[in-house]
């Protein structure tokens, strides 16, 4: 067994603004682990807001390829609940590797993911793609210059209802609306009300996640799906959202990969929640990952490859009629140059 470490400066095609940041340029991890000639590929976002970069990364993954050698022939789930302990904390690491032992499993069982899981590719939810904040006149330009079904449109600003109507002038595309917890509450159920006459199909995470009485009165008063993202990072949030949001937004990087995504999206069903998998600009190497759960989801947002540059595999093609998987197996990743 091997594990490599590949890192990566994917650069944007726009500086991608959301109401706390912004950046022209994506610090990316690619894992590969290689076992009896195959080899299975997964990656992680480095992200600032998150304290996470490449460098802590492969040093965390570095603590546990011993772990990982010595239960390679076991399937991927087994893998992760032995390397969690020393993992817990640096998820986006943890999904990285988790990605690439299901690349790996279904490499070696011949079988895309998808088709392991008992799932239908032709079912697949259109994926949304984001307009970052910018000037209005900048955002009307990104979606003339990328005609798509649906965009994901991040907001936060003083003028946002201002920026919704400028833009619906432009298109007919349905649009969702990501807050980036910038609003308030009375603000929030304000705007649902005006966007649902704008063709907004939802409100992701409007509210700071601390404000539980808040999204409660948005909850019960919102003329619009609430969905959750920042108030659903690990497993043991979903049950948590049941009373506050009609949905969960899930990232693999965020709850620690595929393995506890799995485990997640089933208990959000069970529970009556709409299900999404959201991505973290990640290449065609995290996309495809993503794309292998898309059939069972309600929403995606697997866009990550669509606002790049430069990208590092080939893999889940997306466009804007539907998604191509490779026959490659796996997640059907083959990473550019790799050797």
């Amino acid at each position: 067994m091997k594990i490599e470490y590949h890192q990566y400066q994917l650069q944007l095609k726009d500086t991608f603004r959301i109401s706390h940041a912004s950046r022209d340029v994506q610090p990316s991890l690619v894992v590969s682990v290689s076992h009896d000639g195959v080899t299975g590929f997964g990656e992680a976002a480095a992200t600032s807001y998150y304290g996470v970069t490449v460098e802590s990364m492969m040093k965390a993954l570095q603590k546990v390829e011993q772990i990982v050698e010595n239960h390679i022939e076991e399937p991927p789930e087994i893998i992760w609940e032995k390397i969690y302990p020393e993992l817990k904390t640096e998820t986006f690491a943890l999904c990285a590797l988790d990605m690439a032992l299901h690349d790996l499993y279904g490499k070696r069982k011949q079988q895309p993911l998808y088709k392991l899981w008992n799932l239908d590719p032709a079912k697949v939810p259109q994926t949304s793609y984001t307009i970052g904040i910018a000037s209005t006149e900048e955002m009307i330009r990104k979606i003339k210059d990328f005609p798509w079904p649906l965009y994901k449109i991040k907001l936060g600003t003083d003028h946002d209802i201002e920026i919704i109507k400028e833009l619906r002038k432009h298109t007919n595309s349905v649009f969702r609306i990501d807050a980036n917890v910038a609003w308030a509450a009375y603000q929030a159920i304000e705007n649902s009300h005006v966007l649902k006459e704008l063709n907004v199909e939802f409100l992701e995470q409007p509210l700071a996640v601390d404000d539980l009485e808040g999204q409660k009165l948005l909850y019960q008063n919102s003329a619009l799906p609430v969905i959750a993202d920042e108030s659903c990072i690990v497993e043991s949030d979903v049950e948590k959202c049941a009373e506050y949001f009609h949905g969960v937004n899930i990232k693999l990087t965020k709850c620690g990969g595929i393995t506890p995504a799995l485990r997640m999206i089933a208990k959000a069903k069970a529970l009556g929640l709409k299900t999404m998998v959201g991505c973290m600009t990640e290449s065609t190497v995290g996309i495809s990952a993503i794309a292998q759960l898309a059939p069972m989801l309600d929403y995606v947002d697997m866009d990550g490859a669509l606002l790049l540059k430069n990208d590092t595999a080939t893999g889940v093609k997306i466009t804007s009629e539907k998604v191509i998987y490779p026959s490659e197996n796996g997640t059907g990743v083959k990473l550019f140059k790799f050797e």
